[in-house]
């Protein structure tokens, strides 16, 4: 019966980090690539490992410390090798996953055996049999939970900032990780927290499990904090990154559309030296006047919306699909006087057409994907004292599915762009709907002018 009830607990073991296993590749997945036959290699060759330096704990004569060691160094090496990727990603990586299951798994086992030697303790009876097994599973199990959890959430370290700063960051964290090996190789020697007293071993060893407990708390809080606050940091400067590109294109595009308006206003001046030049027949200085010309000017756009920075900027976009083939349909007014300032306008329409365009590159280079047509529509005018905006465009259906991107609730996994967006909504108090059906992708905006003016008011 004991060996049923050991070889029972033992295989429960197995299925509980066989999960935690499965919840580390679909976390890594979700930063970089993997082919299936490797995802196969990669859970079958960490689960023999793991294995394999369980029985050698138990019947080879090996320090636990080197053997957590060799265990830690064989995973990062499989996440180097069976994932394709920047290399800092994939540390980065490994050392979240190796400090959740770390941190989690002590927590776990030093506040259940706090729990199991307390009752043990005040009940009065015999210490129960397969306990160590019961408890590791439970261990495995929440280490495996936190790990699915996070593998749903988008997390910006892996987004911003280059390999080599990414390879930086799990510095800390690999130290962190060291540290509780170290305090777990003091533990195997003895090296425990005395009570002080004459209370006895019992006490003694239920003081070390919560000190272990609350090690392990404050840990993750610490490490908590600093991926929060790293996250917090490059998402800030991303956007200010983000702010200062559009505020160039702002500028440029003003600049463009200012150039030609001067041209228009001298276009009576520039006739009359072309016609000198046609009737003393200088052919060559008029060609070279026609092409100064053409140079000089901005072909006439037929997005006409009554504000001329979100013209100059439609002209661009339009310039961009028709040079990807991409159909493009174009409705835009802008209501005058408007309280939103033209610099928020070219983020939204900057930057809504900016994923609109990417998807629709996307589709195009689809291998699932014939040669379908792409198309962009956007559409822009008043509704009720409310500026309503609506992009749509044609996706992928293969990835819209993968990515589900209507039930999708954090902004992290549309990109930084929808971010800025996100910050001008909310800077006008209007309000953001996403959907995506059927291939088509569809974003609506609802600013409330009577906001918009105050906003404008207040920053005047």
């Amino acid at each position: 019966m004991k060996q049923i009830l050991h070889v029972a607990a033992a295989l429960i073991m197995v299925l509980c980090y066989s999960g935690y296993l499965l919840a580390s590749l679909q976390f890594c997945k979700g930063y970089v690539s993997i082919s299936k036959k490797k995802e196969q290699l990669f859970v079958i060759f960490s689960l023999a490992l793991w294995l394999l330096l369980n029985f050698a704990a138990g019947y080879v004569p090996i320090p636990y410390f080197i053997l957590m060691l060799l265990g830690r160094l064989f995973f990062a090496g499989f996440v180097l090798l069976f994932f394709s990727g920047a290399f800092g990603g994939k540390i980065l990586a490994a050392s979240l996953l190796m400090a959740v299951m770390t941190l989690v798994q002590t927590f776990c086992e030093s506040l259940l055996w706090c729990l199991l030697l307390f009752f043990i303790h005040m009940a009065g009876i015999p210490y129960p049999e397969q306990a160590d097994y019961l408890i590791a599973c439970v261990s495995l199990g929440m280490a495996a939970w936190v790990v699915y959890r996070l593998s749903k959430r988008r997390m910006a370290l892996f987004v911003c900032g280059g390999g080599k700063w990414r390879a930086a960051l799990a510095i800390p964290l690999a130290v962190l990780i060291v540290i509780f090996d170290m305090a777990q190789l003091g533990a195997a020697n003895g090296i425990l927290l005395r009570s002080g007293g004459n209370l006895g071993a019992f006490y003694d060893q239920m003081l070390s499990h919560l000190g272990f407990c609350v090690l392990a708390l404050l840990a993750m809080f610490a490490a908590g904090a600093y991926v929060i606050g790293l996250e917090r940091i490059f998402l800030e400067q991303e956007k200010g990154s983000r702010y200062r590109a559009q505020i160039a294109v702002y500028q440029m595009m003003e600049e463009q559309y200012s150039r030609t308006e001067r041209m228009r206003h001298d276009m009576k001046n520039h006739i009359l030296v072309m016609s000198g030049l046609y009737h003393s027949k200088e052919w060559k200085k008029l060609g070279n006047y026609l092409k100064k010309m053409e140079t000089g000017c901005l072909e006439n756009s037929a997005d006409i919306t009554g504000n001329k920075a979100v013209d100059a900027l439609l002209y661009q976009k339009r310039r961009q699909a028709d040079q990807k083939k991409i159909v493009w349909e174009c409705d835009v007014q802008i209501p005058k006087p408007c309280g939103i300032h033209e610099f928020d306008f070219c983020v939204l329409f900057g930057n809504l057409l900016d994923n609109a365009l990417e998807a629709c590159e996307r589709m195009r280079h689809a291998k699932t994907h014939g040669p379908a047509e792409c198309f962009i529509s956007i559409q822009a005018k008043t509704v009720k004292k409310c500026f309503f905006l609506i992009v749509k465009n044609s996706v992928d259906e293969a990835e819209q599915q993968n990515t589900g991107i209507a039930r999708k609730k954090n902004p992290q996994g549309h990109g930084i762009g929808l971010l800025n967006v996100r910050d001008v909504v909310r800077q006008y108090q209007g309000v953001i709907h996403m959907e995506s059906e059927g291939g088509i992708f569809v974003i609506s905006v609802l600013i409330p002018l009577d906001a918009a003016a105050h906003n404008m008011e207040r920053i005047v």
